[in-house]
């Protein structure tokens, strides 16, 4: 078990990783941190993002903390494929076509859970939860190597309307509350795409780098 018995005497780990070939090494690393219960910083095709392991209670709660957000606030499930994510929501034939079309990308899906997914994750009205798969190769040799969805938030701090960017900005600003930040250069400003996939027809939730031109023609 990964604790931190004082954090703020800790500081966060700093990996430089490779976009165009992530280094095995630090991939592996950054694995052990998030299998030991740490809160990691990690690049996505939309912004930079925290994560944690999706069976872990306590991390998941440093990660909100993080965030300001409460204990029961929504978070992502960051799948490697669509295979994966099939085993944590529960998807039929038409969603399945159109989740093929849009995965890997900037969008996150709205769906209903499986069994699979801690009942803490879900929904509370209506057994529902965010799931992504990105297409970034770093976030992907995470996966790979952890073998499972990584549980996720976008990094956007409290009072702020925009995510952080810069990774030397967030080793700065976090270096005490996470437990890694791992470095792939400069990351974007804009979100993903929501979109609800519980109904007849795709509904968006929200507006960000995911091309929503095809939902609205």
């Amino acid at each position: 078990m990964f604790t931190r018995a004082n954090p703020l005497s800790v500081m966060a780990q700093f990996f430089n990783i490779h976009v165009d070939n992530p280094q095995l090494r630090l991939i592996q690393q950054a694995v052990h941190i998030i299998k030991q219960g740490g809160v990691i910083v990690y690049p996505t095709d939309s912004c930079y993002a925290l994560g944690c392991q999706i069976g872990n209670k306590d991390a998941a709660t440093r990660l909100l903390a993080v965030r300001g957000l409460d204990v029961g606030h929504d978070l992502t499930l960051v799948c490697r494929d669509l295979s994966e994510l099939g085993r944590y929501a529960q998807v039929d034939n038409t969603q399945f076509r159109f989740l093929k079309t849009h995965t890997p990308g900037a969008y996150t899906f709205v769906l209903r859970g499986t069994r699979e997914v801690p009942r803490r994750l879900l929904h509370k009205k209506n057994d529902t939860i965010g799931l992504r798969v990105p297409d970034h190769s770093v976030v992907q040799a995470l996966l790979a190597e952890l073998g499972e969805p990584i549980l996720s938030s976008t990094l956007l701090l409290p009072g702020e309307d925009v995510p952080l960017c810069e990774p030397w900005e967030i080793r700065e600003r976090l270096e005490h509350q996470v437990d890694l930040v791992i470095d792939s250069g400069a990351g974007g400003m804009t979100p993903t795409t929501i979109v609800d996939l519980t109904t007849d027809t795709p509904v968006i939730l929200r507006y960000g780098k995911g091309d929503t031109v095809e939902f609205e023609s």
